[in-house]
């Protein structure tokens, strides 16, 4: 998938959303196509701008698995350019040394990987759940699913839990290479399967999340619920999560327990977004249809609906068509929520 001609992409970090995004698919889609880039003003429509702890990871995992030649990595660094080398299969180890998360690192380097010339294993530890990026569940029983039928080759594996502020989690990938992704056409959802809420707890009364389990039963009706209580060791911390499964795709929605915030404040806000996907008639949710525009632009054709598109969404394409030959189109429809297209 190597681009011939070696352009140098210029890119603006304060663009769109303004956030990590834009550093992580350029990291990712200049691995994979060969092509250089240089970032200014990253996170700059951020309260914290420049590089944060899990984004410099993120760049230095780049670098380890493409042997990429980099300027301006460092904690704060708002400017970055970034040259990479051939994308190498192999055993890695990257340590946040926060509770920023696993999650995103993940995401940069294992599309990287699909296309690299040996198998991986990627361990990652820091913040495994956290308000600020998709929980490792979501990987796991969301994304995971929906790349597999596109051809990836990978598997995620949760080892301990880690929460914000201490961090302290651990996840671990297994990457086969692969010649070339598949398209995804996933227009609908399917039947419905299933909708349960698990609660989780460490180092936190067992009773917060039956409290939890209780509103959200009262929110989303006669649903499967389990508490799961953790080592102590991997607290405090606590999260609720709703796995809600269809024949075709299977969406989790989160919430994520807080000091100064109840129960069901926490409990309320997930089934909320449970239900109204639920009422919905597209196939993925908002943070979903981010976390598929770089397969579908890997796999060069493919077509989703979705609830409707965040600001990360938008400024997603934009990075993503400066990259390839790809343009998506997004239309409204007529019973709410968007299609996206790309052919």
């Amino acid at each position: 998938m190597k681009h011939e001609q070696q352009h140098c992409i210029e890119l603006d970090g304060s663009q769109g959303e303004g956030g990590g995004q834009i550093l992580r698919t350029a990291l990712t889609l200049s691995m994979i196509t060969g092509q250089p880039f240089r970032i200014e003003g990253i996170r700059a429509g951020r309260s914290k701008q420049g590089l944060l702890r899990q984004h410099l990871t993120a760049v230095q995992a780049a670098v380890a698995i493409s042997g990429a030649q980099v300027e301006g990595a460092s904690l704060g660094s708002q400017n970055l350019h970034f040259t990479p080398g051939p994308v190498r299969g192999g055993e890695y180890r990257f340590a946040i040394g926060t509770a920023g998360s696993c999650t995103l690192v993940l995401q940069t380097v294992l599309p990287a990987l699909w296309f690299a010339d040996a198998p991986s294993s990627v361990t990652v530890s820091g913040g495994t759940h956290n308000r600020a990026a998709p929980p490792a569940d979501f990987l796991i029983y969301s994304w995971q699913p929906l790349l597999a039928r596109m051809g990836a080759k990978q598997t995620l594996a949760l080892q301990k839990h880690g929460f914000y502020p201490a961090g302290g989690g651990e996840v671990v990938a297994q990457v086969e290479p692969i010649a070339q992704l598949q398209p995804l056409d996933l227009l609908a959802r399917g039947a419905h399967r299933s909708t349960r809420a698990e609660a989780r707890v460490a180092a936190v009364p067992v009773g917060v999340a039956k409290r939890e389990l209780e509103r959200v039963a009262a929110q989303l009706g006669a649903i499967d619920t389990q508490v799961r209580e953790l080592p102590a060791r991997e607290g405090p911390g606590n999260i609720l999560l709703i796995t809600v499964a269809h024949e075709g795709v299977t969406e989790v929605f989160s919430g994520f327990g807080e000091k100064g915030i109840s129960a069901e404040a926490v409990a309320d806000a997930a089934a909320t977004e449970a239900r109204h996907y639920l009422e919905s008639g597209a196939a993925v949710g908002e943070h979903l249809a981010d976390q598929l525009l770089l397969p579908l632009a890997l796999a060069g054709r493919g077509s989703f609906t979705a609830m409707l598109a965040s600001s990360h969404f938008s400024t997603n394409i934009g990075v993503i068509e400066k990259f390839l030959p790809v343009e998506f189109s997004t239309t409204a429809l007529p019973e709410g929520g968007i299609k996206v297209e790309l052919s």
